[in-house]
């Protein structure tokens, strides 16, 4: 029997407006020429892509649940659903989370269906709606949840109170908070480093409620400097259909030139920007072997 759990996104869009007005309203009362602000196609695409996301996840939760049911019916375990046991499924699924959002970073076919968040080069209220319309690649990681005895409907509803507990991190207009928040929580500060495009602050601070994960695993990196939001490579379009596909079709052409099987796979499983190694020539191997071997350089000159 499924639990009667809340939808808690429906009931919050009434807040996603609200907010999302009120930031607007204070760009227009306060200005700041630093901040990325609002541009009216981006903001625009940004809600149709959120739109969109709603008729495509009712789509791909057709088979996705048909496995999470299937998975719980088989194993042995079940936790019941109390008001003592919610936070910790929460926080399960906040781990779990983390762990998806990292791996849909660092690998190449998952990035492209995550990259449609990360296409605006805004950073305000309406980017948390910029969300993918390929979410079936996000399923796979929360089978040991399912396994450890959540009930489907339970999963759903903290996957749901963690997306909406997001919305309000995508603001410039929210400075740093007391630094007890700051170690605990994902805050807007955490997550306009994760926005960001610069070197420094690339595949950084993936939490989702708590940003403890992200200083337990490495990957906690504080705001210092001003973010510059988008991409490494940023997609000039507001066209919805290209935001949601752009990566898979560049995935596609890379597969087309590659020369072999191996550099197929690395094109779709290693991360982002992976190339592979250039060819090593016969004129370069006679050069290397006909040059003097020195003191390497300091590694400082190595990397410049």
């Amino acid at each position: 029997m499924s639990p009667n759990l809340p939808d808690v996104v429906l009931w919050s869009i009434p807040a996603f407006v609200l907010l999302t007005v009120v930031e607007m309203v204070s760009y227009r009362i306060h200005p700041d020429d630093d901040a990325a602000g609002y541009e009216t196609k981006d903001a625009a695409t940004s809600v149709g892509m959120g739109l969109g996301s709603l008729v495509f996840d009712a789509l791909w939760k057709i088979p996705i649940v048909a496995i999470y049911t299937l998975v719980y019916e088989l194993t042995p375990l079940s936790i019941p659903i109390h008001w003592w046991t919610l936070p910790l499924m929460l926080l399960g699924q906040d781990f779990f989370y983390y762990w998806s959002h990292r791996g849909h970073h660092v690998i190449r076919i998952l990035w492209a269906c995550h990259v449609v968040h990360h296409s605006s080069k805004k950073f305000n209220l309406t980017t948390a709606l910029r969300q993918p319309w390929t979410t079936w690649t996000v399923w796979p990681f929360y089978v040991p949840l399912i396994a450890l005895g959540v009930h489907p409907a339970a999963l759903a509803f903290c996957s749901a109170t963690n997306l909406v507990y997001q919305f309000w991190v995508h603001t410039e207009r929210v400075g740093k908070l007391p630094r007890p928040f700051e170690f605990v929580l994902n805050t807007p500060s955490h997550h306009r480093v994760h926005h960001a495009s610069q070197g420094g602050y690339l595949d950084r601070n993936f939490g989702g409620i708590l940003i403890v994960w992200d200083r337990m695993f490495g990957s906690f990196t504080p705001e210092t400097d001003r973010p510059v939001y988008g991409l490494t490579k940023n997609i000039s379009t507001f066209n919805p259909l290209r935001v949601a596909t752009h990566e898979y079709a560049a995935i596609a052409r890379d597969v087309r030139a590659a020369s072999n099987w191996r550099e197929r796979a690395g094109r779709v499983f290693r991360g982002p920007g992976w190339q592979p190694a250039a060819p090593v020539t016969t004129e370069a191997t006679e050069s290397a072997e006909a040059t003097p071997v020195t003191d390497p350089a300091p590694v400082s000159e190595q990397h410049a």
